[in-house]
């Protein structure tokens, strides 16, 4: 089975870190591609032992900018 998975990445320092929305799986990098073949494999193995399959639902992201 095959289902799209919502993810962002930051750079931390030396790092970059690949986290998926829908259930919170991360994983990191010394680049982006890196980053991004772990957190697959991270969900591959998070999927292998877990029945809880996500639903489709629509994501939305934007930014936001606040005063501090």
């Amino acid at each position: 089975m095959k289902f799209n998975h919502t993810v962002a990445i930051i750079k931390s320092e030396n790092w970059y870190v690949a986290k998926c929305l829908e259930n919170s799986v991360a994983s990191q990098g010394k680049s982006m591609d890196e980053a991004l073949s772990n957190l697959r494999e991270a969900l591959e193995l998070y999927y292998e032992d877990n029945d809880d399959i996500p639903v489709a639902q629509p994501t939305y992201i934007t930014t936001m900018e606040i005063a501090v």
